[in-house]
């Protein structure tokens, strides 16, 4: 299963599964994770990913954390 990790204003999320059944969670340094209270619409592509996370937190930037990324 693919896991994809980002970091979005400040918060860690892994994004598991394929389109069509994302599943997404909270991580965390220790590498503990539990289930986002989001979900992920199945038409969202891979690539598309951070661009529809950083859509849906938007109102988490702060000029501190004001970048939305795909995590190596």
């Amino acid at each position: 299963m693919k896991e994809l990790k980002f970091k979005i204003f400040g918060a860690y999320i892994l994004v598991t599964g394929a389109p069509g059944a994302w599943r997404a969670y909270y991580f965390g340094a220790e590498g503990k994770r539990r289930p986002a209270d989001f979900i992920i619409p199945g038409d969202v592509a891979e690539q598309d990913l951070c661009e529809y996370l950083s859509d849906l937190f938007h109102e988490d930037a702060t000029p501190r954390n004001n970048t939305a990324l795909q995590l190596p």
